[in-house]
């Protein structure tokens, strides 16, 4: 069984209800999945997962939250190398500059992406609901 963790950040519950897809869409796969907000997910934590979804929402000018999901994901970016990650997030405006400099980021730390980044404006509808499980039904699989 494939064992997954899907760390997110919230905060209106638009990328909540993400993470609760990506997780439906894993466990219908087979995967031991744990939901994890960032204060709860550290270094030790990440090396008992192979594979990780990170979910965040795009916040100020297309950046990552920056009081509690940036400063865990740049504690565990040092040990993304060969894991494999799927990456999502909601965002209220712009253009998903904040996925492509993820993904960007996470591809230089050396870890191996799913597909591109699940992004949804606003509440996921149902085609961004459908992703949010496929993603989730990949990263089991991988």
């Amino acid at each position: 069984m494939s064992k997954l963790a899907i760390v997110y950040w919230s905060g209106t519950g638009n990328t909540e209800m993400m993470a609760n897809l990506v997780a439906e869409g894993a466990k219908k796969s087979g995967a031991d999945v744990t939901l994890y907000s960032p204060d709860e997910f550290s270094q030790t934590i990440i090396q008992d997962y192979d594979k990780i979804a990170f979910g965040c929402p795009s916040m100020g000018s297309e950046e990552l939250e920056d009081t509690e999901f940036e400063p865990m994901f740049s504690a565990v970016e040092s040990l993304l190398k060969d894991k494999t990650i799927g990456l999502f997030g909601s965002y209220d405006w712009g253009d998903g500059e904040w996925m492509r400099t993820w993904q960007e980021t996470c591809k230089s730390d050396g870890a191996v992406l799913i597909d591109n980044g699940v992004i949804s404006q606003d509440a996921p509808d149902e085609e961004a609901s459908e992703a949010c499980r496929q993603l989730g039904a990949k990263l089991a699989a991988a």
